[in-house]
């Protein structure tokens, strides 16, 4: 069985920002805009959207998948069952 901090081991720097706000954030939303998730992370949309890709297949505890690309990338995440 995996935990978080064992799960987060491979990612870079980044990837784990994300994935500690999109972690913390998923009880409360579901769908994430790269451009928000980079204003609150001090990242730009691009490095939100390139360590997203990353996270898509990693075993995090999470399911993540791009939703849609209306004003920029909406990605929709959920906690994995």
């Amino acid at each position: 069985m995996s935990t978080g901090v064992a799960a987060t081991v491979d990612l870079s720097e980044k990837q784990a920002r994300i994935l500690n706000h999109l972690r913390e954030a998923a009880g409360d939303r579901t769908y994430f805009k790269s451009r928000l998730v980079a204003e609150e992370l001090d990242m730009t949309a691009k490095e939100v959207g390139a360590n997203m890709r990353a996270l898509l297949s990693a075993d995090h505890g999470l399911e993540i998948e791009k939703w849609g690309y209306s004003s920029g990338t909406t990605w929709k995440v959920t906690r994995a069952e």
